[in-house]
């Protein structure tokens, strides 16, 4: 049996660590904040050194808390995030573009007419949520010096001196062959980035390299992407299980097995992970705004914070007619409208704070019922039950609320922080390639389980109003 080992999972607005022993769980935790810049026409930026930064005092919290040495190293990062740096210093020469970041709706635009070509070669429709657009626009519009990945590269380049990237990360740029697991010379050519240097492709448990901003020497043995390291931890393994996250978005992953599964329903196929050299892949739906939407509230002044949804959300029966569509950034599968944003209707003088809080609970469940639909249509099978985790899963009215609208459970992770539990799970096997999947991951229970209450018709009604609502953003009847 392995020894303890630091998981890291670098997020949208801050990285957390984790110290993990394999018989005790967790033993030390720590948290960095990361502060993104919202600014006009979408964009959404970072300073790559705070995303660095973030990471080493996070692990150093973690490894102080714990107060004993680890094993190995594990990081998780953002998927779509990318930058221009200069391999040979390591210097960034960008900002970060965070994965929310609009600005390359244009290249996207007139890229169209290969859609459907790049939709059926990378598993991904043609929009600015991915990497590559970004990447182009970077390319065109800031430099032509360095390489430009996503931020995942740079994190190893800093920490190891490593050039490498995972294959699941690389699945979320839009420039891998999703069969094949290489780069695609095709895609590279559609967006203009046939010259680049781009890294290696590795898998996601294994010996990277070797890093010391953490104290001692230890070695970096797993290398994911947050959603992706969320679906493994959650035990989600199999053909047909799915798991949702609820963070600054939500993100609903059904697991596929050994090949990739392209539907018609607009989500997003792409790599689970590969092991031993063996690729899994999974069926991806985003929601773009979940806890962002509910800050949005938060900053309007109608709610103090998240913990606020449950008690005034309470203050009234149900939201009133009162129709949220908090597509605030766009909307994301099955629709990939970046260019929609969110709408409140049924609004009177009798609505109050606790209607809009259902509202918005409703419209952020109703959201992920699309995407469970979705799933099941492209999988041949309804979802039996829903794995979800993330901060806003402390929300028992969104919970419920889920269950009732998905006519399904829903089981909430016992385990906070699945993220880092899950590329935890790949450094201890980056160490121990001989450890079975099952045995790395942790033990699935859930802390709560939230059955429907309400009646198949009244959920169908109730998404019935959410479908029309979207309908008249997207300019056309339901």
């Amino acid at each position: 049996m392995t020894g303890p080992v630091l998981a890291v999972d670098q997020g949208t607005s801050g990285t957390k660590a984790l110290v993990i022993c394999p018989d005790r769980g967790v033993i030390g935790s720590g948290t960095a904040p990361v502060r993104p810049r919202h600014l006009p026409g979408g964009r959404v930026e970072v300073d790559p050194r705070e995303l660095l930064d973030s990471v080493v005092a996070a692990g150093r919290g973690a490894l102080a808390a714990a107060g004993e040495p680890v094993a190995a190293v594990g990081l998780a990062n953002q998927g779509e995030t990318v930058l221009a740096w200069d391999p040979a210093s390591g210097a960034p020469l960008t900002d970060a573009i965070v994965w929310q970041d609009r600005r390359a709706e244009g290249i996207c635009r007139e890229l169209a007419p290969h859609a459907e070509r790049l939709t059926q070669m990378t598993g991904l429709p043609l929009d600015p949520y991915f990497a590559a657009p970004k990447m182009t626009w970077i390319r065109r519009h800031l430099t032509r010096e360095g390489v430009v990945t996503t931020s995942d590269s740079w994190l190893v380049r800093q920490l190891t001196g490593e050039f490498v990237t995972d294959a699941a990360t690389a699945g979320r740029t839009q420039l891998l062959d999703l069969d094949g697991v290489v780069w695609s010379p095709e895609a590279l050519e559609v967006f203009g980035l046939s010259g680049e240097r781009l890294p290696r492709i590795v898998d996601a448990a294994g010996p990277v390299g070797s890093t010391g901003v953490f104290g001692a020497e230890l070695p970096l043995t797993g290398l994911l992407v947050d959603q992706q390291a969320a679906l493994l931890a959650q035990g989600a393994t199999e053909p047909g299980t799915a798991k949702c996250t609820y963070g600054t978005g939500a993100f609903l992953l059904a697991q596929t097995g050994d090949r990739p599964r392209r539907g018609t329903s607009g989500l997003v196929a792409c790599v689970a992970w590969r092991l031993g050299g063996r690729t899994g892949y999974c069926l991806d739906g985003q929601v773009y705004t979940a806890a962002s939407a509910v800050r949005w509230l938060t900053d309007l002044g109608v709610i103090g914070g998240a913990a606020d949804l449950d008690r005034v959300g309470a203050s009234v029966p149900d939201a009133g007619g009162v129709t949220f569509v908090p597509s605030l950034a766009g909307l994301a599968a099955p629709w990939w409208r970046g260019d929609v944003r969110g709408s409140l209707t049924g609004l009177g003088l009798d609505t109050t704070a606790g209607h809009l809080v259902r509202a918005l609970c409703e419209g952020i469940a109703a959201q992920v019922v699309e995407l469970a639909e979705a799933a099941a249509a492209d999988l041949g099978a309804p979802l039996t039950s829903l794995r979800v985790d993330g901060g806003l899963t402390r929300s028992a009215l969104l919970m419920q609320t889920q269950a009732d609208l998905l006519q399904r459970p829903v089981e909430v992770s016992a385990l906070p922080d699945v993220t880092a539990l899950g590329v935890g799970a790949l450094a201890r096997l980056g160490l121990d390639p001989l450890l079975p999947l099952k045995d790395a991951v942790p033990r699935w229970q859930p802390s709560a389980v939230y059955e429907p209450r309400v009646m198949a018709a009244e959920a169908a009604e109730r998404m019935g109003a959410f479908r029309t609502a979207v309908a008249a953003l997207l300019g056309r009847t339901p």
